[in-house]
């Protein structure tokens, strides 16, 4: 009996407690580490420079959905050379994310990161090419942001409430907002000031999938109970392309965004007309 155990690659103790007919239990925890091959393509790491890449710590944003500060700092301000500069810099209570000091270098940052040392606001969005661009903002623009709304319910004793992609409950909210639907949220207060219908004609970013870092105007959505909701959208060039529903974050209403976007403005240009675009601005320059 006890060889037939051994075989299973069991330790003496497990085989001990198995023979009894005790059940194995043994603690696991929370993953610490992150190879570096297996992290997000969107921080842009390089392949060589090390074995691991530094694990996002649980917070507002799923790991591949996020951008840690450490890589934030050094990789991309490169404000730090090492993991140790960085711990540093957010230990002197420095870096503020939404308008909170950080201190955890790992903090998964999202939309919304300033310095104020520096006197420099940032928002975290995507390029067309699914890469994380460091967008810098002006001071009025820093004092709110875009949650899009993932849950609309009602709690304890009828108050109705609403869950925002980053992890925030609002209570209270305006009857009219719907799930899908995006708030633009008072960075001080935490108070609804607008939000935006998930309609057709608002304009919107795609945050998952091919399509990654496109803006767009919805033209129409599929319906298909069971499976993924499919929404057609139509870019400024009048290029169409489709996505599934959970990849749609509205951004402004009609042809107005709420947020200033970054270089291309959201349209994916071919191979070609990048190539144009270069060979144009080459020759403005001469």
């Amino acid at each position: 009996m006890k060889v037939m155990v051994f075989e299973r690659g069991l330790s003496t103790a497990e085989c001990d407690i198995l023979i009894k007919g005790e059940k194995v239990e043994q603690a696991r925890g929370p993953k610490k580490h992150l190879k570096r091959l297996n992290a997000p393509k969107a921080w842009m790491l390089d392949k060589l420079g090390g074995v691991f890449a530094p694990r996002p710590s649980t917070g507002p944003h799923k790991l591949r959905e996020c951008l840690p500060l450490v890589i934030f700092l050094r990789n991309r301000l490169k404000y730090a050379l090492t993991g140790n500069e960085v711990l540093k810099i957010v230990k002197q209570r420095l870096i503020k994310v939404d308008g909170k000091v950080r201190t955890d270098p790992t903090y998964p940052a999202g939309f919304m990161v300033s310095i104020e040392k520096t006197n420099e606001l940032f928002r975290l969005i995507y390029d067309v090419k699914g890469r994380f661009t460091i967008h810098r903002i002006t001071p009025e623009e820093a004092k709110y942001k875009l949650c899009k709304v993932k849950r609309v319910q009602m709690g304890p004793k009828n108050v109705p409430f609403l869950v925002t992609h980053d992890g925030r409950t609002i209570r209270y909210p305006d009857p009219l907002i719907k799930v899908n639907d995006s708030i633009q949220l008072d960075i001080a207060t935490s108070k609804i000031m607008d939000f935006i219908k998930f309609e057709s004609g608002n304009l919107c970013m795609i945050t998952g999938g091919r399509n990654l870092g496109r803006v767009g105007t919805i033209v129409s959505r599929e319906r298909h109970p069971g499976s993924f909701d499919i929404v057609h959208i139509k870019d400024s060039t009048g290029h169409t392309f489709a996505t599934r529903l959970n990849n749609v974050f509205i951004i402004g209403k009609g042809t107005k965004a709420y947020i200033s976007l970054p270089r291309g403005k959201g349209v994916r240009l071919t191979i070609a007309e990048e190539r144009d675009k270069r060979i144009a601005a080459k020759v403005a320059g001469q």
